[in-house]
C-alpha cells in the first residue's frame, strides 16, 4: 500500500488538537458503551431486521453518504452515469441490490483500490476527477478511537471508528460465538498496540462482556518511536474500564520470533480447565504452534480465532499438527467484518458472507458473464458510521463468491452465501515479469518446505531496489531450517516457480538471466503488526540478519 495523501501525524512528540478532541470524545462515550454489551437473542432480531430492510439501508446510505454529500466521488461517478437517486431507487427496486450493482460497475460507477486509497485520481474514459481518501469517509461517523489502516503493504493511512459502528459490528460477532459455542474461554490478543487493537478489544467485549485477561503485543510498547496515541489510547481505554468495573489488560512485549510466553500461557490456562481463545495474526497462531511443538509443550484445545491473512491449508495443517483449531474472519479496518469462518466448511478459508452490513459482486466481463473465479471482489456497505463508504469498491482481493447450503449456524442466522479462497489482486512485478501473489505465496509456503524443511513460516521472498535502482529478490531462509545449499533453494525456487502457469517458464528464464533471485539466511521479516507476508515489497530499512 502506497502513502496515502492525507497526512499522518508525526511520530513522538505530544499528541495533537485533533487527537485530543478525540480523546475527550472517546472518554465521553466510553463508559455507556462499556455498561450495554450485546445479548444473543438482541443480535438474533436484529439481524433478522437488517436483512428484512437491507433494500431501505442501501438506499438510504446511498442518499446520505453519497447524494447528500458534495465531496464523495461516487456522487461524480453516478452523475457520470447519469443516475440521480429516483433512478437508482427505481433500479433496485426493479433488479434487487446486487442487479443494480452489476448495471452501475458496467457504467463506470467502481473504484479500485488504487483510486480508494487516493494513490490514483478517477479517470473513466477521458473524464478525470480528483478525490483524497478522506473524501470516501462517511460524513456521520465519528473518531472515537483513532485507528488507521494495517500497513501490510506500504504506510498506514489514518480512518475514523466509530464506538456505534463498533458495536454494530459486535451483533455479528456475538452470534459467531453463540455458534461456535463454549462459554467457559479466556480471551487473549497478540496484536500491536494501537487503534485496531483496541477496536478488536473493545468488539470483542460488546459481544460477549467479557474483555481479554492478557494482551501479547509484537512490538515493544513503550518504544520512543511509537505514536504517543498508542499510549494515551491504551491508557484511556484501561482507566475509564477501571471506573466502569471492566478490567484491560496491558500491553507486554512478546516479539514475533520468540512466542514462548504465549505458548505458556495458553498451557497454563489449559491445566487450569479453561478454553483459551488467541486473537491474532493466522502466521503468528502458526508460530506459536510450531513453537509448542518444537518445545513439547501441550496446547491441545486451544482455539484460535485469526485474521489479517488468509488462513491457507498449510497454516491450518500446522495449527492443527498441535491440537488446536483455527476459526477465521475476513475484515478490514476500512468497512469491518466482512465474514466468518463456515462451521461445516468447503476449504481452509470458507466464510459465511455478512450480507447484512455488505452487498458484494464480481464485475461482469463486456458480455454480461461473470469473470472467471476467484475474480476481484466489489464490496458495497450497506451500514452508517463505517470508516469508508463503499459502493463497488475494491479492497485489493480476490476471491470466489458462492451460495450452498452447509448447515452450520451461521447459515440458520440468515446467511447462505460463502466468500472463499481470498487472494491479494496485487502482483509481484521485478524485472519486467508479473507473478501472482497467489502463486509465489504457494511456492513459499508449500514447495520450498516440501523439498528443504521447516515450514511455510520459514521463507520469505523480499523485493526492492540495489543503491543503482536495478530491481533485486531476496529469498529469505530461516537459519533454523539447518544447513542448505543456498544455490540448489534459489534454483528450487526458480523451478518450483516455472510450473505456475504456461507463460511462467519464459519469465522464470528472463529472471534467471539477470541474477534478480538471491538467497539470503535471515528469519523473516514481519510487518509492523507482526505478519509474515510471503512477499514484501520494498522496505524503507532491512534490520541485518
Amino acid at each position: 500500500m502506497a502513502p496515502s495523501r492525507t497526512a499522518t501525524p508525526a511520530r513522538g512528540g505530544r499528541a495533537t488538537l485533533r487527537e485530543l478532541r478525540t480523546g475527550a470524545r472517546f472518554l465521553r462515550r466510553l463508559p455507556a458503551f462499556l455498561r450495554n454489551p450485546v445479548t444473543a437473542g438482541e443480535a438474533r432480531v436484529e439481524v433478522q431486521r437488517r436483512l428484512a430492510r437491507r433494500t431501505d439501508a442501501f438506499l438510504a446510505m446511498a442518499r446520505r453518504a453519497i447524494y447528500d454529500h458534495a465531496p464523495s466521488p461516487y456522487r461524480w461517478l453516478l452523475a457520470r452515469a447519469g443516475c440521480e437517486y429516483g433512478d437508482l431507487a427505481c433500479l433496485v427496486r426493479d433488479v434487487g441490490i446486487e442487479g443494480a450493482l452489476h448495471r452501475l460497475a458496467r457504467e463506470g460507477v467502481w473504484v479500485s483500490v488504487d483510486e480508494l486509497k487516493g494513490r490514483r485520481a478517477l479517470a473513466r474514459g477521458s473524464d478525470v476527477h480528483e478525490a483524497q481518501p478522506g473524501d470516501f469517509v462517511d460524513p456521520d461517523a465519528a473518531t472515537h478511537v483513532p485507528s488507521q489502516t494495517a500497513g501490510s503493504r506500504g504506510a498506514p493511512s489514518p480512518l475514523t471508528a466509530d464506538l456505534d459502528w463498533i458495536r454494530d459490528w459486535a451483533i455479528n460477532t456475538c452470534l459467531e460465538f453463540e455458534a461456535w459455542g463454549g462459554s467457559d474461554r479466556l480471551q487473549a490478543r497478540w496484536t500491536v498496540p494501537g487503534g485496531a487493537s483496541l477496536v478488536g478489544m473493545l468488539r470483542y467485549y460488546a459481544a460477549t462482556g467479557v474483555p481479554p485477561v492478557r494482551w501479547f503485543s509484537p512490538v515493544d510498547p513503550t518504544a520512543a518511536e511509537l505514536h504517543p496515541r498508542y499510549r494515551w489510547s491504551t491508557r484511556l481505554l484501561r482507566g475509564t474500564g477501571r471506573l466502569c468495573g471492566v478490567r484491560f489488560p496491558r500491553p507486554e512485549h512478546v516479539p514475533p520470533e520468540y512466542p514462548e510466553p504465549v505458548v505458556r500461557w495458553l498451557a497454563a490456562s489449559l491445566r487450569a480447565g479453561r478454553t483459551p481463545h488467541l486473537v491474532s495474526y493466522v502466521s503468528a497462531a502458526a508460530r506459536v504452534c510450531e513453537a509448542a511443538l518444537d518445545t513439547g509443550v501441550d496446547i491441545s484445545g486451544t482455539r484460535f480465532l485469526v485474521g489479517g491473512e488468509p488462513l491457507t491449508a498449510e497454516r491450518l495443517a500446522m495449527i492443527r499438527s498441535a491440537g488446536a483449531a483455527a476459526l477465521s474472519f475476513y475484515a478490514s479496518t476500512d468497512c469491518g467484518l466482512i465474514g466468518s469462518s463456515c462451521l461445516a466448511p468447503a476449504g481452509p478459508d470458507d466464510h459465511h458472507f455478512f450480507h447484512d452490513l455488505h452487498a458484494a459482486i464480481h464485475p461482469m466481463a463486456p458480455d454480461g458473464k461473470e469473470a472467471p473465479r476467484p475474480a476481484t471482489l466489489l464490496l458495497t456497505t450497506l451500514r452508517p458510521r463505517v470508516p469508508l463508504v463503499l459502493l463497488n469498491a475494491s479492497l485489493g482481493d480476490r476471491a470466489e463468491l458462492f451460495t450452498r447450503r452447509c448447515g452450520c449456524p451461521l447459515e440458520g442466522y440468515g446467511w447462505p452465501t460463502h466468500v472463499r479462497e481470498i487472494t491479494s489482486e496485487e502482483k509481484l512485478t521485478t524485472g519486467g515479469m508479473t507473478f501472482l501473489d497467489s502463486d509465489v505465496g504457494w511456492v513459499i509456503e508449500s514447495a520450498l518446505p516440501r523439498r528443504f524443511g521447516g515450514s511455510g513460516l520459514d521463507y520469505q521472498l523480499l523485493e526492492e531496489e540495489d543503491t543503482d535502482g536495478r530491481p533485486s529478490l531476496r529469498l529469505v531462509v530461516h537459519p533454523r531450517v539447518g544447513p542448505l545449499d543456498a544455490e540448489a533453494v534459489g534454483v528450487a525456487f526458480l523451478e518450483e516457480l516455472a510450473r505456475v502457469s504456461e507463460a511462467a517458464p519464459v519469465m522464470v528464464m528472463a529472471w534467471r538471466a539477470a541474477g534478480l533471485v538471491r538467497v539470503e539466511r535471515r528469519a523473516p521479516l514481519p510487518t509492523g503488526a507482526g505478519k509474515v507476508l510471503h512477499v514484501r515489497r520494498s522496505p524503507a530499512k532491512i534490520p541485518p540478519p
